[in-house]
C-alpha cells in the first residue's frame, strides 16, 4: 500500500478518532508532508521508538504506541513471564502520560499486569523499579534530550537494562508482524483496574531508590565538613530530575544548593532552551546567571528523563568551563577508585567504542581491566548482568559513555544522572576540602596521563531523503575507505557491521567480538581515531574524533585539524 492509500485509510477508518482525522485533513494539500508521515512505519529499533509526535504511521501517537505495546506483549507471552507484569514510567513531554496509560491498557488487554508510576519519574528509577518489583519488563516513555516535538518509547527487560539480543530482535519481529491496528488488544482503565491488571506504584518506591543511592556515597563525612560552604546550582531543564535531585542533595547534607526556578517545573515545551540537552553550553545560561549571583562553584544540568548530566565548573582563571562527557567520566573514575577501601583484583571499568581511550591508562595504573561495548548504555547494562550470572569473573566498578551517561552501582542497569550528580557534588566537596577543585584535578589527570582530547560533530539529515543520504554516506565510506585522513595513513579499519577489523599495515584481518552495528572506525598512524555512525535516536550521522598530545596545545591543534579534514571529506 503506498503512502497516499495509507493516508486515505486513516481518514476513512472508524478505528482512528476525530482529533486524528482533523489533523490529517489539515495537511490534505501538502503532498510532501503526507508522504513523510506515511511513506513508512515508524521504526521500532533495538532501543524502541522515537519520533515526532503526530498522526501517521511514521509518527509517534497513541496508535503506534498501542502497536508497539502489542508487539511487546506478544513477545512476553512467548518468552517472558506475563504473571510478573510490566513497569511503566514517563517524562514531562507532550502526551507522555497519555502514551504511558495507553501502554498499560494494551498490556491489560493481553492479561499482563501494568505497574504505572503516579506521575513522571526518571529513567534510572524505572530501571530500578523493574528489578525491585520483579517485573518481566519495563517501558519508559521519553525522547531523552530531543527537541519538544519528539517523544519516544524505550523497552527494558527483567534485569532492568534496555533490551538486547535476543529480546530486542524478538520484539521487533512481533511489532513488524502486526499488519492491522485492529489486532491490538486493549481494555478501558476501569476494566483493567477491576481485573487487577492496572496498579499505581506506591510512593515507597521513591524512598527505596533514594536510600539505595545514598548508600553509594563514598565520602559522606566530607559533606558534613563543607556541605554548607560548597555552592551548587542545579537545573532539571524542565524534566524529571527536580524532585529526586533536590531530595538527595538535602538528605546528604548539601545546604548551599540553588535551583534554577525558571527551569524547575515540568514543561513539555522546554520553553527556556531551544534544545534540552546538557551537552549544549547554551542550556547553562540561566544557571550561570544564578551561580554568579550566589557565588556557586558547580553547576549541574540534567536532561528531561534524568539519565544524562552535564556540568560547568570554575577554571584556573575563575571562568566557567563546560566539561564534556569524557572529562567527567575520567574524573569520576579516578574519584571512585581512590575512594574505595579496597580495589578488587578483578575489577573492571566499561566504556563504549567511542568513549575516551584515556580510561585505559587510568585503569592500568590501578590494575583494573577495561571492557569495551558498542555505543548504547544497554550494552553496559548487559555486561553487569553477565558479571552477576558468572559469565565473566569480573567485578563492575564503573561504566560511562562520552554522551554524558554514567553509572556507579548496580541498582540500575542504565545510565543514572541522579547518582552521577550526587557523586559529582560529593567529588567537588572532597576536592574543596583538600584545597583543590574539579578543574584542578582534571588538570592534574591530564598532566599525569597525557592530553587526550575528543569531540563530536553531527550532520542532521531529517526525513526520507535524509535517511537515504545517511545510508549512502556510510556505504561510500565502507566500500571506498580513505587511505589517508588529515595526511595520516589509516592503519586500522574496524567495520562493526560485518564484525571485522582490518590491519592495513600487516594486511591481516580479525573478528570483532561485538554484536553487529552500523559503525565504522579508522585508526591513524599518529593514534588519532575517527568513528562514524548514524544516531540511533535522531536523524543524524555522527563523527567522533579522538587524539592525544604531549601538551594541551598540541592535542587541541591535532583535534581541530582532524575535524576539519574529516568534515571536508563529507562535502
Amino acid at each position: 500500500m503506498n503512502y497516499k492509500a495509507k493516508y486515505e485509510e486513516w481518514l476513512e477508518s472508524d478505528y482512528f478518532d476525530v482529533e486524528t482525522k482533523k489533523e490529517l485533513r489539515d495537511i490534505s494539500g501538502d503532498e510532501k508532508e503526507i508522504e513523510e508521515r506515511f511513506y513508512t512505519s515508524l521504526d521500532f529499533g533495538t532501543g524502541g521508538l522515537r519520533g515526532i509526535i503526530g498522526a501517521g504511521t511514521n509518527r509517534i501517537n497513541k496508535y503506534t504506541i498501542r502497536k508497539a505495546t502489542q508487539g511487546l506483549a506478544n513477545h512476553i507471552i512467548k518468552e517472558g513471564d506475563k504473571a510478573k507484569g510490566v513497569v511503566i514510567s514517563h517524562d514531562s513531554r507532550h502526551k507522555s502520560r497519555e502514551f504511558a496509560t495507553e501502554a498499560a491498557l494494551v498490556l491489560a488487554g493481553n492479561r499482563i499486569k501494568a505497574y504505572l508510576f503516579d506521575d513522571l519519574r526518571p529513567t534510572p528509577e524505572l530501571s530500578f523499579a523493574v528489578r525491585e518489583l520483579g517485573a518481566t519488563a519495563g517501558i519508559m516513555v521519553t525522547a531523552s534530550h530531543n527537541p519538544p516535538e519528539y517523544n519516544g518509547y524505550k523497552v527494558y527487560w527483567e534485569d532492568g537494562a534496555q533490551v538486547v539480543p535476543p529480546h530486542d530482535k524478538g520484539i521487533i519481529e512481533e511489532v513488524n508482524s502486526i499488519e492491522d491496528f485492529n489486532e491490538v488488544k486493549r481494555v478501558s482503565k476501569d476494566e483493567a483496574k477491576e481485573a487487577g491488571l492496572f496498579e499505581i506504584i506506591n510512593p515507597e518506591m521513591d524512598d527505596k531508590y533514594i536510600k539505595t543511592l545514598k548508600e553509594l556515597s563514598l565520602n559522606p563525612q566530607i559533606i558534613k565538613e563543607v556541605g554548607e560552604d560548597l555552592g551548587i546550582v542545579f537545573t532539571p531543564l524542565h524534566g524529571t530530575g527536580n524532585v529526586p535531585m533536590q531530595r538527595i542533595l538535602d538528605e546528604l547534607g548539601f545546604r548551599n544548593v540553588h535551583i534554577v526556578k525558571e527551569q524547575e517545573k515540568p514543561d513539555p515545551n522546554f520553553s527556556t532552551v531551544s534544545y534540552p540537552n546538557p551537552e549544549e553550553p547554551a542550556v547553562f545560561e540561566l544557571g550561570i546567571k544564578l551561580a554568579d549571583q550566589k557565588g556557586a562553584e558547580l553547576i549541574m544540568a540534567h536532561d528531561p528523563d534524568a539519565d544524562r548530566v552535564g556540568i560547568a565548573v570554575k577554571d584556573d582563571k575563575n571562568q566557567w568551563a563546560f566539561l564534556n562527557g569524557n572529562q567527567v567520566g575520567i574524573l569520576l573514575t579516578e574519584y571512585i577508585i581512590n575512594s574505595l577501601e579496597e580495589v578488587p583484583d578483578n575489577g573492571v571499568v566499561i566504556k563504549t567504542v567511542v568513549t575516551t581511550e584515556m580510561i585505559r591508562s587510568i585503569a592500568k595504573k590501578y590494575g583494573l581491566d577495561v571492557m569495551e561495548t558498542l555505543t548504547g548504555f544497554k550494552y553496559i547494562g548487559e555486561k553487569i548482568r553477565e558479571f552477576k550470572e558468572g559469565k565473566y569473573d569480573k567485578e563492575y566498578i564503573f561504566g560511562f559513555e562520552e554522551s554524558y551517561g554514567y553509572l556507579y552501582g548496580t541498582h540500575a542497569r542504565d545510565k543514572d544522572a541522579i547518582v552521577a550528580a550526587m557523586l559529582i557534588a560529593e567529588m567537588a566537596a572532597y576536592y574543596k576540602a583538600k584545597g583543590s577543585s574539579i578543574y584542578g584535578e582534571l588538570t592534574r589527570i591530564y598532566e599525569e596521563y597525557g592530553y587526550y582530547k575528543a569531540d563530536l560533530e553531527a550532520i542532521r539529515m531529517p526525513g526520507k531523503e535524509g535517511k537515504e543520504k545517511i545510508e549512502s554516506l556510510l556505504k561510500g565510506l565502507r566500500e571506498d575507505s580513505p587511505e589517508k585522513i588529515n595526511n595520516q595513513k589509516v592503519t586500522l579499519k574496524k567495520d562493526y557491521l560485518v564484525g571485522k577489523s582490518y590491519d592495513l599495515v600487516e594486511g591481516k584481518e580479525s573478528s570483532i567480538d561485538l554484536p553487529q552495528s552500523n559503525v565504522l572506525q579508522f585508526l591513524l598512524e599518529d593514534d588519532s581515531l575517527v568513528t562514524v555512525r548514524p544516531s540511533g535516536t535522531e536523524p543524524k550521522v555522527k563523527f567522533y574524533f579522538s587524539v592525544k598530545g604531549d601538551t594541551e596545545k598540541e592535542a587541541n591543534n591535532k583535534l581541530e585539524s582532524l575535524k576539519e579534514a574529516v568534515m571536508e571529506m563529507t562535502k
